[in-house]
């Protein structure tokens, strides 16, 4: 993509209705909602409504493709192909793409493009690198047997994504599922719809079958609860809030369906006084701030041991000072809108939480510019384990800083807490670094860096913040079953 110096223009909308058995349909109650760019908090499109019937109907599609359709039957090298044809189609239209992101979702243009879209293409090209790839064992057993194993697709899959990387999430979802053999009926978040729906027709273009790739898009009670309790979904994949994570599994219980999330995290950065002092504190900065702190894995609190506390502090009040908040077309923003009012409002409660908790508020707290769900990049400092600033999911730019003198002290305090997604840990010591990185309770522990992501690396989290894993090899077997198969031989 060539350098931007000039705000980007608004894409226009091509694709609103569910997208079932190959076809652009209406829903069947006729019932639209709204998005909005919550920059400006003007009406983008109006969207299908899918529910129940509409679901039903993905559903059965899916099913069929799976069981009858010529994707059941396709040679696994040929399924790699078409997924390879995808992410090309997805690479030619990347920058309407990366647009269509910050219009829905209010990122950054200059995040979008440099970062959400061309993940998306390296996500799908790897799995469909896998394609052909996914095979059983050979194992020697008692008696004269000749035993085998296979590796067959769990069936139809049930995708459920959230708001904060709309694109990339259902990438991480559509290539392993697609790659084992799987169909999939995706229901994407209600708030950014767009880039889906947009993905799905490319793969109708790229000439994926009838049924195999399905989007629903539509509420989380009435579309996301069809398709957890569909007894013809034979697994769900969830991204997003453990509340919710919690209702389907126990909607799913009934069907015995496989389920796999991945969850929130108040994932604990910390800095050691022998550090590199500035590249800690762009990390730290960058861990929190990126994406308007809406990530599961944002560093929100921040350990900063005490003999550098109050030097790395004013680093960062410096660093924050400067950062550009605004319009997210504009390739010079650095931070955009929370993503919709409700979720602009948890972020300003928190803020006064943190006050009214007796933390201090050195930087930003409060909203910026009165149209928008804009908020200041704010940083409280004086924040004690049980504030709820330090215990709570706040999804939004509000880092909590707490100081510690202790390597053992602050390993414990940072695994006090229900999440385990991720952690960070910043010295010049590598035995410190790798006791730290094996004391946190996290899916993943970054040395010197902080939100470093490689398609072919696991994710996931401990605890609270997850079942399973995503990405690389791991990946693949969310949506796998091994069947032994065992011959009698005389």
């Amino acid at each position: 993509m060539a350098t931007l110096t000039k705000p980007v223009a608004r894409p226009e909308i091509r694709n609103t209705q569910c997208y079932i058995n190959g076809e652009w349909v209406d829903a069947l109650s006729g019932k639209t909602f709204e998005t909005l760019h919550p920059a400006t908090e003007e009406v983008i499109a109006h969207i299908a409504e899918g529910d129940a019937a509409d679901i039903d109907r993905a559903v059965t599609a899916a099913r069929e493709a799976f069981e009858r359709g010529p994707w059941s039957s396709m040679d696994a090298r040929q399924r790699g192909k078409l997924m390879y044809r995808l992410a090309e189609l997805m690479e030619e239209e990347a920058e309407y793409l990366a647009a269509l992101e910050t219009l829905d979702n209010g990122k950054p243009i200059r995040d979008s493009r440099a970062a959400d879209i061309p993940l998306v293409v390296e996500c799908i090209k790897y799995y469909a690198g896998w394609a052909d790839k996914i095979h059983g064992d050979t194992i020697p057993i008692s008696g004269d047997y000749l035993c085998y194993t296979r590796r067959e697709p769990i069936g139809v899959v049930g995708q459920i994504i959230p708001w904060n990387f709309p694109a990339l999430m259902a990438a991480w979802k559509w290539g392993p599922a697609l790659a084992a053999g799987c169909t999939i009926v995706m229901k994407p978040a209600e708030q950014t719809p767009l880039t889906c729906l947009r993905m799905a027709q490319l793969a109708h273009e790229a000439g994926f079958p009838p049924g195999v790739i399905n989007v629903v898009p539509g509420y989380g009670p009435t579309a996301g609860a069809a398709l957890v309790k569909h007894p013809q979904v034979d697994k769900i994949a969830f991204t997003g809030e453990g509340s919710t994570a919690k209702i389907i599994q126990a909607d799913a219980l009934d069907t015995f369906k496989r389920v796999t999330f991945e969850l929130g995290g108040k994932s604990p950065n910390v800095v050691l006084a022998d550090t590199d002092l500035q590249a800690a504190v762009d990390g730290a900065h960058f861990g929190l701030f990126f994406n308007q702190g809406q990530c599961c894995t944002a560093g929100s609190r921040l350990f900063v041991e005490d003999k550098i506390h109050d030097e790395f502090v004013d680093r960062l009040i410096t660093k924050n000072s400067s950062r550009r908040v605004g319009d997210p077309f504009d390739p010079q923003t650095e931070q955009g809108p929370q993503v919709d009012h409700a979720q602009l409002e948890k972020v300003l409660r928190y803020i006064d939480y943190g006050k009214q908790d007796g933390a201090e508020c050195v930087s930003g707290g409060e909203r910026h510019g009165d149209r928008g769900y804009f908020v200041k990049p704010t940083i409280f400092t004086g924040v004690k384990d049980d504030m709820r600033i330090a215990r709570d999911e706040i999804f939004g730019p509000v880092m909590s800083v707490l100081k510690f003198s202790d390597l053992d002290e602050v390993a414990e305090r940072a695994n006090n807490t229900p999440f385990g997604l991720a952690a960070a840990v910043w010295t010049r010591d590598i035995n410190k670094a790798h006791r730290l990185a094996a004391k946190i309770r996290s899916g993943t522990v970054w040395i010197n860096c902080y939100d470093v992501f490689d398609i072919a690396a696991p994710f996931g989290g401990f605890k609270h913040s997850g079942i399973g894993r995503e990405k690389g090899a791991a990946g693949l077997d969310n949506y796998l079953e091994t069947k032994s198969v065992i011959v009698k031989m005389s």
